[in-house]
């Protein structure tokens, strides 16, 4: 009967022990993690491509939780701080439908995030989100705070005496990607994408190509990975750098948070690259992921 009853106090210990981790994680991805930014850093060597530090900002989804007014006064601070060469903001700017969120204007949100400073300038690109609002709204709003959106477009710069191309395409989910402008422009380029899923249908001649949209999952577990990932080849595309067939493409994961305001394990990052110039590229496997902080 002793024996029984021990038992029972160990189990009910164990099972409080459990609840409470449980409740302190909750909290932690509900509450905590969501409102972090952190800029994380990163290089990668790319033949023939001039020495370019660039700043990835995307899927601030402003309104969002957490996604006020100061945040985004905190993203320009942060960003200029590093004093980047470039400054490549990759869509979703805007959010709906999100729990526990208010609809911020694209309008007062670009006259903020107008404020961020590079060498070269601060460049932009729709996302799905930007669609589903009004995609010619959005980009009217950043362009009048001096932000150039690209949709199907090209923006030429001059850097140390060479040139390269900024390729923007239309968002896959919204939008009709032209892919043929990957083709066609001069190179070296970046391509800048919301959606990385375009990237396996993209040209050879496509250099760099730069996207958001995952989230990174939003949550990664051990041993389960990132739960959900928008993207139809899972876990392919979800975060960092990938080579596939001599291309390379570099996914972030993001700031703001949609469908559920959660994060766990994938902080809310702006990504500073720094791509050096590569003499002679590494014979790569067909598809090389590098590893990257969840």
């Amino acid at each position: 009967m002793y024996k029984n009853h021990v038992n029972v106090k160990r189990v009910r210990h164990l099972l409080l022990a459990v609840a409470s981790i449980g409740t302190l994680l909750a909290l932690y991805a509900f509450e905590i993690e969501p409102r972090l930014l952190v800029v994380r850093r990163d290089s990668i060597a790319i033949e023939n491509f001039p020495p370019l530090r660039v700043a990835l900002i995307s899927d601030i989804h402003a309104g969002s939780p957490f996604i006020d007014d100061d945040k985004l006064r905190r993203i320009v601070t942060l960003t200029n701080a590093e004093h980047p060469d470039l400054i490549l903001i990759l869509g979703d700017s805007v959010i709906q439908g999100v729990t526990g969120g208010k609809f911020m204007p694209p309008e007062h949100a670009a006259e903020i995030l107008g404020n961020l400073r590079a060498r070269y300038g601060v460049v932009g690109v729709l996302g799905n989100h930007d669609g589903w609002l009004n995609a010619t709204r959005v980009k009217a709003a950043y362009e009048r705070a001096g932000i150039p959106t690209l949709v199907n477009e090209t923006h030429t710069l001059a850097i140390g005496g060479r040139r390269l191309t900024l390729v923007g395409l239309a968002d896959l989910m919204t939008g009709d990607p032209d892919l043929t402008l990957a083709e066609t422009a001069p190179v070296p380029m970046i391509v800048m994408t919301h959606n990385p899923d375009v990237f396996p249908r993209l040209s050879n001649r496509a250099t760099l190509t730069v996207a958001g949209h995952t989230h990174g999952g939003q949550v990664w577990l051990p041993f389960f990975g990132r739960l959900r990932v928008p993207s139809k080849y899972g876990q392919r595309y979800a975060l960092g750098h990938v080579v596939e067939h001599g291309k390379h493409l570099y996914v972030t994961s993001g700031i703001g948070t949609s469908i559920i305001p959660i994060r766990f394990c994938v902080v809310p990052e702006i990504r500073l690259l720094d791509v050096r110039e590569a003499s002679r590229a590494p014979h790569l496997s067909p598809a090389t992921p590098t590893a990257a902080t969840p």
